[in-house]
């Protein structure tokens, strides 16, 4: 598969930069997300580098006839109802999995926002697990692996980190890339 995918991205005139680290569980996160492309993108930036990861969705999409795809790519099917949950939830499902790589775009859609959502760094702390920073940059046409970030709990710092290692990253619509900070009111 990874063969396959370099030669497809190849073809489309992309390249992936990074290598995975050996690590058994992380907090993946991609960005810019501004396209629907971004999905398949990445999907084959993951397989090139032979990463098997997860990833969270809507439990809608994992209903008959295509819930069976998203589930063999990965997905872990969510209610969105009570996030208040969701953290304390996917950490325990981290604690109980001896490898998990579970994706998150902070962002939480294509359209412009001024915040993340802090979902990510929320799972990652409470499972005491890195963020490893994935990233789109279509002015390059690279797609791949920036930064490996041990959170220290302290949002600006830990942000900054961030932040730096996205510097000069632009999505395919780089008007619609989401500011990296997090909305004060979330905490």
């Amino acid at each position: 598969m990874a063969g396959l995918a370099t030669h497809l991205l190849r073809i489309a005139g992309w390249r992936v930069v990074g290598a995975p680290p050996d690590i058994p569980r992380c907090v993946l996160v991609f960005f810019p997300h501004t396209s629907n492309w971004d999905f398949p993108l990445l999907l084959l930036a993951r397989s090139a580098l032979g990463i098997r990861a997860s990833y969270l969705g809507k439990h809608t999409l994992f209903r008959a006839p295509y819930g069976w795809l998203f589930r063999w790519l990965g997905g872990i099917p969510v209610e969105r109802g009570e996030p208040q949950h969701l953290v304390g939830a996917i950490a325990e499902e981290f604690r109980r999995r001896a490898r998990l790589w579970l994706a998150m775009a902070p962002e939480g859609t294509r359209a412009k926002t001024d915040h993340w959502k802090s979902g990510f760094y929320r799972i990652a702390l409470a499972a005491q697990v890195p963020v490893l920073l994935t990233f789109i940059d279509a002015s390059r046409k690279e797609c791949g692996l920036c930064g490996l970030i041990a959170l220290s709990g302290n949002e600006e710092q830990d942000l900054a980190a961030i932040r730096a290692c996205y510097a000069g990253k632009r999505g395919i619509y780089p008007e619609l890339a989401g500011d990296i900070r997090f909305r004060t009111s979330e905490h």
